[in-house]
């Protein structure tokens, strides 16, 4: 039977969108599975403030009667516009390992991107740089963190089978965590810190609330990440929306800020517990106990990773060692917490200031992910 493409219309068809990966991971050690209640408010339209700014649509294929993939196609149109293209991104894909199946979702992708004049195809991204992006083309055989996705290897061989190339490559490392700060990390620190007159600052949630903390960090995250790859600059509602959506999550002790004299915000690093395996025991749902090992995750029984969300340095201060005084505050905190390593995030393979920065570590190559593309 030829592959059917269905458009999810109705909550129902939403849910079985949501639910299809469990299905076809059921067994696989490494994936980890999103949070359902989160996946359910990203992918409502009405509930993710980026509908604002993104045209999109959700596909089902089934195949034989059953389902066999899904995907989303989206439409930008901030990236569009800061990078002067044309393109319809593809995310939320997943399939079973049948090119007809592929084939026909990225098809739909296509038409959709050519009903409003699209020129090209890329993906898997999502609607900001915060949702899963990239496919996995090397490093199957490990578990991957909380906030990004794994996938079998079969996916790249599809996507090239569809005569789409690389755009993008990022990499991701695992950093073994040091038994004490390394004094050259100590006294970089002290210089750096006198020499530009900067402090380190430690805030609390209600900061994060009252003094407008949350659109500082986000604002700089702005700044440092406008050049890179496709990079979506995120507005001021979609901001509120994550801090309201992670602040939940964060311990803030594992998050550090790095001011000038003024109080600007010039440097942070930003960490917390991973909740990989939580999330894994939980199966993704948060009852009828998938909350106790989240909250056991993140407040009293750590697990041996902690996550390198995001390390974030104003562009005039960049390679100028303010990452010395970030892991001189986070690192006495991380080694009292228990933690053995920690997992990068994805990081630009072009991206060389942010990877030179894990040389004083021990470090292990852990997976490279790819972003594919083609004319349409």
């Amino acid at each position: 039977m030829p592959v059917s493409i269905k458009t999810v219309e109705t909550k129902a068809q939403l849910k079985a969108f949501v639910k299809f990966p469990l299905e076809l991971y059921k067994g696989c050690p490494y994936y980890v599975p999103n949070l359902y209640m989160d996946e359910m408010s990203t992918l409502d339209m009405a509930k993710n403030p980026m509908g604002k700014y993104c045209k999109s649509r959700m596909f089902l294929a089934y195949k034989d009667g059953k389902l066999a993939g899904r995907c989303i196609a989206i439409i930008n149109e901030i990236a569009n516009r800061d990078w002067n293209h044309a393109e319809v991104r593809f995310g939320w894909i997943d399939f079973i390992d049948d090119k007809e199946v592929s084939r026909a979702l990225m098809e739909a992708v296509m038409a959709f991107g050519k009903e409003y004049g699209m020129t090209q195809v890329s993906g898997p991204l999502g609607f900001t740089d915060f949702d899963s992006e990239g496919c996995v083309v090397d490093g199957f055989d490990d578990i991957s963190s909380f906030m990004l996705k794994y996938n079998y290897s079969y996916y790249g061989e599809h996507f090239e089978a569809l005569g789409m190339t690389k755009a993008n490559d990022w990499l991701e490392y695992r950093i073994f965590i040091p038994t004490e700060v390394p004094e050259k990390v100590q006294r970089a620190a002290a210089l750096v810190s006198e020499r530009y007159n900067l402090h380190v600052r430690k805030i609390t949630k209600r900061q994060v609330k009252k003094e407008g903390y949350g659109q500082k960090i986000f604002d700089l995250v702005n700044r440092t990440y406008s050049q890179l790859y496709d990079f979506t600059i995120f507005p001021p509602e979609v901001i509120d929306n994550y801090v309201k959506t992670f602040l939940g999550l964060l311990d803030l002790k594992y998050v550090t800020l790095v001011e000038d004299a003024e109080g600007k915000l010039i440097g942070l690093a930003l960490t917390m517990p991973s909740f990989a395996h939580a999330v894994k025991k939980g199966n993704g749902y948060l009852f009828p106990l998938g909350w106790w090992h989240l909250l056991k995750s993140i407040y009293w029984k750590h697990e041996e990773a902690l996550e390198l969300l995001l390390i974030a340095v104003e562009p005039e201060y960049q390679n100028r060692g303010v990452h010395a005084m970030l892991f001189n505050d986070l690192i006495p905190n991380i080694i009292s917490g228990g933690f053995q390593y920690g997992e990068s995030n994805a990081e630009m393979e072009s991206n060389t200031k942010v990877q030179n920065i894990w040389n004083l570590y021990r470090k292990d190559f852990k997976r490279r992910r790819r972003v594919f593309t083609k004319e349409i």
